[in-house]
């Protein structure tokens, strides 16, 4: 294994002693959550009937609090043809998840853009900001004290790291990333991108 330059070294010297403070509040924030447990036990009656009302045949399982409950947190949109296949994906969640004894809500959607749609518009100057909002919008997502673990739904450059910075918030919670995986255009990249150029070629 080859030796870490000197010059790399010394930066990350420095930035793990520049962050110690932060990161020692945040895994304090994080154990203290953990230890805490989940809030739906704890939750009014009033609060846990909004938390699901919208449940269906979960209901009795999410009321009586003995199930494992997953948040779903979704990027699924029409834009983006690699999120096409997450548009059943919640429904098959809550099934099998109920096969297993345990039950599934989608604790909400991120606005997820496409780069491919807004490239060449005003618009694309968003998609570095998309992120934090993604961001946030998973942590809203999460912050009812309704779920025992998280699923999110994301593929994309920006959307994977918004979805994972939002859910570090809730760092105590077990996590899985599900991307979705490529949807075929039925165009090969080399003739997208001659069309492309042909385009800006006017």
């Amino acid at each position: 294994m080859s030796k870490m330059h000197a010059t790399v070294d010394a930066v990350t010297a420095r930035i793990i002693e520049r962050s110690k403070p932060g990161r020692q509040a945040y895994l304090d924030l994080i154990a203290k959550q953990r230890d805490a447990g989940v809030n739906r036990p704890a939750l009014s009656c009033g609060n846990l009937a909004h938390g699901f009302a919208a449940s269906g045949e979960d209901k009795p399982a999410i009321r009586g609090g003995k199930a494992m409950n997953i948040g779903i947190v979704s990027a699924y949109n029409d834009m983006l043809s690699a999120h096409q296949p997450y548009g059943r994906y919640p429904e098959q969640m809550k099934i099998f998840a109920r096969e297993v004894g345990a039950t599934a809500q989608v604790a909400g959607a991120v606005p997820a853009m496409c780069d491919g749609v807004t490239q060449g518009q005003d618009s694309m100057e968003l998609s570095l900001f998309s992120r934090d909002v993604i961001a946030m919008a998973t942590a809203v997502g999460l912050s009812h004290g309704m779920f025992e673990s998280v699923a999110m739904l994301g593929i994309c450059d920006k959307i994977v790291p918004g979805l994972l910075i939002g859910a570090l918030r809730f760092g105590h919670l077990p996590t899985i990333l599900v991307p979705a995986g490529p949807m075929p255009s039925g165009l090969a990249n080399k003739e997208k991108q001659r069309v492309r150029q042909l385009y800006a070629e006017g």
